[in-house]
């Protein structure tokens, strides 16, 4: 499955007046839902070729000159991930025995792991940057299977905030199978909440022109924070 959802906000601090938004039931699959009212942790990924390898936990560098950019907010007490992705030095067509070739796989630096979440492939695929934001929510599937059970079954959100570590983002073409980057999840703090440790943080609409510190989101790359920029500004429109 190739997709590209549409554009969401992602800004910290509810304002007045706006009312909340809703979520979808959990389905038997993982449900694109609108962005959740709260969040309890978020985790940023600097992926890179250098990090990439095998199932047999052998080095497998991915496309030189490669990155990728993966944002994640979580509230595992609704099962709601939304996700930022952004790929840059990609090319060539995606590929991987799971249902999308784009995932957080449970695996630490330097160890093979199966995937526990397939997320909507960055688009478009050529020689610009390629992206992909939404929102899920579980249960999650991967359409890869381990003794006969899906690798997304019975995993929950609140894994990845108890060890981040020991996830990581990842994306697959035809050329490098392996993964073309790769790179292990990092906490970050939202809306000034130290999230992942039992606090939230609320989420709303703002206006233009709010920069990624106003928005209480701290460590992020470049690319996320013009992520997030565009993401606000398809919000007003």
């Amino acid at each position: 499955m190739t997709k590209k959802t549409s554009a969401r906000l992602v800004t910290i601090g509810a304002l007045a007046g706006v009312a909340a938004l809703t979520v979808a039931m959990p389905a038997h699959a993982e449900t694109e839902v609108a962005e959740p009212d709260t969040f309890t942790s978020a985790f940023t990924v600097m992926a890179t070729p250098d990090q990439v390898i095998n199932n047999d936990g052998v080095a497998a560098p991915g496309q030189e000159g490669a990155t990728g950019t993966f944002t994640f907010r979580i509230n595992s007490e609704l099962e709601i991930i939304c996700y930022d992705i952004r790929l840059e030095g990609v090319s060539g067509d995606y590929q991987s025995p799971a249902k999308t070739a784009t995932h957080i796989h449970e695996a630490a630096a330097g160890q093979p792991g199966p995937p526990r979440i397939a997320f909507p492939n960055p688009e478009p695929v050529g020689d610009g940057p390629r992206t992909s934001s939404g929102c899920l929510q579980g249960p999650f599937t991967t359409g890869v299977e381990a003794d006969g059970v899906d690798t997304g079954d019975g995993f929950s959100l609140a894994e990845i905030e108890a060890n981040p570590a020991g996830f990581t983002g990842d994306s697959h073409t035809v050329d490098y199978p392996a993964g073309v980057v790769r790179g292990q999840l990092s906490a970050i703090p939202v809306g000034g909440v130290d999230t992942g440790a039992g606090g939230t943080a609320d989420t709303g609409i703002s206006t233009l022109g709010v920069g990624a510190a106003a928005l209480g989101v701290a460590g992020l790359g470049l690319g996320a924070a013009v992520m997030v920029a565009r993401r606000r500004q398809a919000a007003v429109r």
